[in-house]
């Protein structure tokens, strides 16, 4: 079928299968999908409005948009979509169907005859400047322009495709009965036959408007809910397939650069991002829209792009390379708003150091000053987290908070307020206000976001969530209630598989709360053999949970050298925090061989930590 695809649509265009001009320049093609979409289309319109009730008729409407600008899809998903709106009326599409690819080549080309008439009248059944008019005037056009040898092939395509949505649906009746004979196992070889045979019958390409529309679906959902996109694998078969009709797709290399960080593919990532760029210069698309600044606005941020991908994968030095080449060419086009971008990452790949608060303060004024809300906003919460870790008081760190969620509601950045209540819930429970996180975890998880994924999902699987969740196992885990913990977990890993993105956050705290249950439990080897797992995910905590195993198991020294690596690291990024773990955990012991300097150190933080936190 795919060299059937290839013969019909694209022999004006490809030479020995090259081809040599944008696919998209042609708006639209038929296919026997669009063919059965169009005989749906057909049958609303001869069907009277008291045969079909006022919320069937609803629930037809809202399912077209989706049909005519998403991707071919087999013919018994199609009668199952119609069917679950409009019983009556999938009876009625599959006849009409079936009596045109079981009749002769003159039937369809009386279809087409026929379509003409929708428009015909003084109240036509469709105006031409709607939605299904221009469908349907786009079909009409497209199949008068084919030859007879191409109406031919198109017509034993929609045979081919008849049959093979029988044959499916003739598999899915004969599924019951074969497992009551017991043959479960040659009924699923078979499944998987027809299943890998309706691949091959739908992987013709696709239209622009059907491109473009898969391609903001998918990065839709890898954004809000990543468990609905497809899979790694077929996404990037699917893109595949895409950029094989249409290389300078620009779009369509930037979601395999989004697919591919799924995954932690450097290479594959770093490979579709520059292709990304390239394209994106080669087409003019952004010269047409900016002038002569397009080809350089192309260039520095792709510098930018390429720096946040060298900080996530850990690669710093390229990342700061990459950065000053992005600063220096914003600064000769005088770009503010790139170079306050370019600001915001100079704070994340320099808080480290000790005066990494004052670039970021200088990025939250300039970002207000220069009308960038978004990258303000990111600019408080970062400032709230780093004044947290250092023992700001929590008054002024929620004043702060309420200032950047005046922000968000003004501008509905629905994001950002998921990030600021989960952020509100970490720093309840550093604070020790174990109630008032657990008031801001349920806040978070009741309400639904301003984005919707879909119109029957209201709830976004984001970064923030998982947050919440794991604070919500984490706070019932300290509690004793284990079982509740469990549950929470286990509806982490439902709601963010293992291979998700987000996936590191229940694991990390899956092991600390067994970690913990073990040590209450006076089982230190379980906890010691769970010491490595949370060092993969968080090398600073997996150093303070060994030395509490140490300590436990009175080696004392050993103990004792960890933590004061640790507490040298730590007195370095001002995260007084980890030094008031750290001064308590010899506390607890009873060694008078710890030196008193430090131990003095340590208990005027702790004083002036608990006075300022004192309800």
């Amino acid at each position: 079928m795919a060299s059937v695809h290839e013969s019909l649509y694209f022999n004006p265009m490809m030479t020995n299968g090259v081809v040599h001009a944008n696919v998209f320049g042609i708006k639209d093609w038929v296919t026997p999908y669009k063919i059965a979409v169009l005989v749906l289309l057909n049958e609303m319109g001869r069907t009277g409005e008291g045969a079909v009730s006022l919320m069937e008729r609803r629930r037809l409407n809202q399912l077209l948009l989706p049909l005519l600008q998403g991707p071919d899809i087999t013919l018994s998903k199609l009668y199952k979509l119609i069917e679950d709106s409009c019983p009556q009326l999938a009876n009625s599409v599959q006849i009409r169907i079936k009596l045109m690819a079981e009749g002769e080549l003159k039937d369809m080309e009386q279809f087409f005859d026929d379509l003409t008439d929708s428009f015909s009248g003084t109240e036509p059944e469709v105006h031409k400047t709607s939605v299904v008019g221009l469908f349907l005037r786009h079909m009409i056009l497209a199949y008068s322009k084919l030859s007879f040898s191409q109406v031919f092939k198109l017509y034993t395509a929609l045979q081919q495709y008849f049959q093979s949505g029988e044959k499916k649906a003739g598999d899915a009746e004969m599924e019951p009965a074969a497992r009551e004979d017991g043959e479960r196992n040659m009924e699923k070889e078979e499944l998987d036959v027809s299943v890998r045979e309706e691949e091959v019958s739908c992987s013709g390409p696709l239209s622009q408007k059907q491109a473009e529309f898969f391609l903001s679906q998918q990065a839709s959902l890898l954004k809000n809910d990543e468990t609905k996109a497809l899979t790694p694998a077929s996404l990037q078969k699917e893109l595949n397939n895409l950029l094989k009709f249409n290389p300078d797709f620009a779009e369509a290399h930037y979601l395999s650069y989004l697919n591919n960080l799924r995954v932690q593919d450097v290479f594959s990532s770093t490979h579709s991002l520059l292709h990304y760029f390239d394209r994106l210069i080669l087409t003019g698309a952004e010269s047409k829209s900016n002038g002569e600044e397009g080809y350089g606005r192309s260039l520095r941020y792709a510098a930018l792009n390429l720096a946040a991908l060298h900080c996530r994968f850990g690669h710093y030095q390229q990342a700061e390379l990459a950065l000053q080449e992005a600063i220096r060419i914003a600064q000769e086009s005088n770009d503010h708003v790139c170079l306050q971008h370019c600001l915001s990452w100079l704070y994340v790949l320099g808080q480290k150091r000790s005066d990494s608060y004052v670039l970021l303060e200088h990025s939250v004024k300039k970002a207000v000053h220069f009308g960038l809300p978004y990258l303000a906003s990111l600019g408080i919460q970062s400032l709230v987290q780093q004044r947290a870790f250092a023992g700001k008081t929590a008054n002024k760190l929620m004043d702060a908070l309420k200032d950047s969620d005046l922000l968000h509601w003004k501008h509905s950045l629905s994001e950002l307020i998921d990030i600021s209540i989960a952020q509100k819930t970490a720093i309840w429970r550093l604070y020790g206000r174990s109630t008032m996180a657990l008031q801001q975890a349920q806040m978070l998880l009741s309400m639904n976001s301003l984005e919707s994924v879909n119109s029957g999902v209201q709830q976004n699987n984001t970064e923030s969530f998982a947050v919440a969740l794991c604070h919500l196992a984490e706070l019932h885990a300290e509690q004793g209630c284990f079982a509740a913990a469990s549950e929470v977990l286990k509806h982490l890993k439902e709601r963010f598989p293992p291979n998700s993105q987000h996936a590191q956050l229940w694991m990390l705290c899956d092991q600390k709360i067994q970690f913990d249950r073990a040590m209450n439990d006076g089982k230190f080897h379980l906890a010691d053999s769970l010491v490595t797992g949370i060092t993969a995910l968080n090398s600073i905590e997996g150093v303070y949970r060994k030395a509490v195993v140490l300590q436990a198991q009175n080696q004392m020294s050993e103990a004792h050298k960890l933590l004061q690596k640790l507490l040298s690291y730590c007195e370095k990024l001002k995260n007084t925090e980890m030094v008031i773990r750290h001064w308590r955990c010899p506390r607890s012991t009873g060694c008078s061989t710890w030196p008193l300097r430090p131990c003095s150190t340590w208990l005027s933080l702790s004083s002036s930590w608990e006075s300022r936190n004192r309800p």
